[in-house]
């Protein structure tokens, strides 16, 4: 076999334009991180001393200041839960029939599918803080500002699910259904809901996990809930009760997750 032969047959990983194209997303990628750190100007000092910032940081927090929390933390805490289950609860509600209009077997109009995408992605795009912003400015601060901010920020991720769900349900009911000649929305609630419907509880489940830590945020801004009771904590440096509410929130979310994953197992 002769060296020309031997040198076809050596295995190359990836073709010239291949290792080119390669190249240039790492260049590319390199060339953003440098600008990036560029740009925000990090300052050493402040690094240096950040080990010793933590420390300090965390004697101020403790010990933890328990008596604050039936007066304070308690009431801030249902109010986050009320606000997160609200905010569920209307997420489904505009989320669902915006899902199906996306979908275009259950829906079969193009310029209905379009515009009901368009509502799924500017919703999804939008974060959950500037939502909050807004119904802050037109509701005032409280807990429905923050219940909608979170609901309308759920209608792109609820509606994305169930369009896909119900795109990749089966069409042998739905024919079935056609032939015996029911209507549009009988197709809809017999021969579509009972196949998404474990679609239906694995979303509102996890969703409702999503917003319960997403309400703990939103007071910063206003929007009520556990959230504001931090934010007040902060500004008046009583770092003592900042610990407790932080050890409040991340017990809530363990257990949160904990129910979610049982009645996961129990209903899907």
């Amino acid at each position: 076999m002769t060296s020309a032969s031997l040198e076809m047959q050596r295995w190359i990983r990836f073709t010239p334009l291949q290792r080119l194209a390669r190249f240039a997303v790492f260049f590319v990628m390199a060339a953003a991180v440098a600008w990036a750190l560029k740009t925000i100007e990090i300052i050493p000092e402040f690094l240096y001393d950040a080990p010793e910032q933590v420390v300090d940081m965390g004697s101020r927090m403790w010990p933890i200041d328990w008596e604050h929390f039936w007066p304070a933390v308690w009431p801030a805490l249902v109010e986050t839960m009320h606000m997160s289950a609200m905010a569920t609860i209307l997420g489904l509600m505009m989320g669902i029939p915006v899902g199906f209009l996306a979908a275009g077997n259950a829906t079969p109009f193009l310029w209905v599918n379009l515009i009901a995408k368009f509502i799924l992605v500017a919703t999804r795009s939008i974060s959950t803080l500037i939502w909050a912003l807004f119904f802050v400015a037109m509701f005032g601060p409280g807990p429905l500002a923050g219940a909608l901010a979170i609901a309308f920020h759920s209608i792109g991720f609820i509606g994305k699910m169930f369009s896909e769900a119900v795109e990749e349900s089966n069409r042998g009911s739905i024919e079935a259904l056609q032939a015996a000649g029911a209507t549009r929305m009988q197709q809809i609630i017999m021969g579509y809901w009972p196949q998404v419907l474990p679609t239906f509880w694995s979303v509102a489940l996890f969703r409702w996990d999503i917003n319960v830590r997403e309400s703990a945020v939103l007071g910063l801004v206003g929007a009520g809930g556990i959230g504001m009771a931090l934010n007040a904590a902060i500004d008046l440096i009583q770092w003592q009760r900042v610990a407790l509410i932080l050890l409040t929130i991340f017990i809530v979310v363990i257990l949160i997750e904990t129910i979610v994953t049982q009645i996961r197992k129990k209903v899907i």
